[in-house]
């Protein structure tokens, strides 16, 4: 069988290994399509996986990498055959199944999506799990009947990659978008993509009141912990909060206040194990609603051989909007 480049977590007795590395396509786990990888992407789960800050990998040696994009080499489903452009992000690779950051990939071909007409491969990676998790939340505020004309809408730790898609997302459907982050110098990045106000995260990363004043009717929440009942407290009545990271805890020390007070709703967003129905209208209004150009804008593309250096970047917050991993 032939080898690929990959990059490989390894434990041993003295703890967790990442290396650049020769693979053997024999050690590739059970799956009826496997794919040709030509882009990935760097999410915060890779940073958790590539340092083993949190225990997010649990089974080695494992292949990181969460979501990708590539070309059908062989296939035993009868929904793909050789040749097609395919997309995967969740269902567990990069954590339980081998990932992403090698030159090929076997999964189930239940867990790929078509790539979506009007996207190149590089696009939708640039998009990838932060900017497919975006959509989600925007989805989730739709159906819950929220419209720009309720109010703003907040988005915290918005200059990272689920952040940047959600300003600019948000923005093209007319909201008035708040933008919170931890970096001001990243304020005319934010307006560029959309962001019509700035705040700083300790505005709302501090134990505050159970119910504070009202400042938005929506919001796409990426932190968790004591940002996330921030958000809650100062939601306006039926507005709501799509919640879908844990960048500063898995806590929540918030009250019933907020949901029995004001009737503000939170909506939780599971974008790893999501049917496939909504999977693809996601991607569809991805390829129909994102601007492009903006989606430029807020990306970098990084060759496969230096992922591995941006782990601890990307978990201190150094790392702006979305890196493309080019394969290949």
């Amino acid at each position: 069988m032939a080898t690929f480049k990959a990059w490989v977590i390894e434990k041993g007795e003295g703890g967790q290994s990442l290396a650049f590395k020769d693979f053997d396509e024999a050690g590739l786990m059970d799956g009826d399509v496997t794919v040709r990888v030509s882009h990935s992407t760097l999410n915060y789960k890779d940073g958790l996986a590539m340092t083993g800050k949190s225990p997010v990998v649990r089974r080695f040696p494992m292949i990181p990498g969460i979501d990708f994009a590539g070309t059908v080499e062989t296939s035993e489903h009868p929904e793909y055959k050789p040749g097609d452009a395919v997309v995967l992000t969740g269902w567990g690779v990069g954590e339980t199944h081998l990932g992403a950051y090698a030159e090929k990939a076997r999964v189930k071909g239940d867990w790929l999506v078509p790539l979506p007409e009007g996207l190149t491969p590089a696009q939708a990676m640039a998009i990838g799990t932060a900017g497919y998790t975006a959509m989600l939340c925007l989805m989730a505020l739709d159906a819950h009947g929220l419209t720009p004309q309720d109010g703003p809408a907040i988005v915290t730790g918005a200059s990272g990659g689920v952040g940047s898609v959600a300003v600019a997302l948000l923005a093209q459907a007319g909201w008035h978008v708040v933008a919170s982050t931890g970096r001001d110098w990243e304020a005319d990045y934010l307006r560029d993509l959309g962001a019509s106000e700035i705040i700083d995260r300790a505005e709302l990363s501090s134990p505050g009141k159970p119910l504070a004043k009202e400042r938005w009717a929506a919001g796409v929440d990426v932190a968790g912990s004591q940002t996330l009942a921030s958000l809650l407290a100062m939601t306006k009545s039926d507005g709501a909060i799509a919640a879908c990271g844990l960048a500063q805890g898995m806590d929540l020390p918030t009250s019933v206040a907020p949901f029995i007070l004001r009737g503000v709703s939170l909506l939780g967003i599971n974008s790893v194990t999501t049917p496939q129905k909504k999977r693809r209208a996601a991607w569809a209004r991805l390829a129909k609603e994102l601007d492009l150009g903006k989606l430029a804008a807020m990306t970098k593309t990084v060759p496969l051989e230096e992922v591995g250096g941006l782990a601890e970047p990307i978990l201190a917050g150094h790392v702006r909007g979305r890196t493309v991993v080019e394969i290949g």
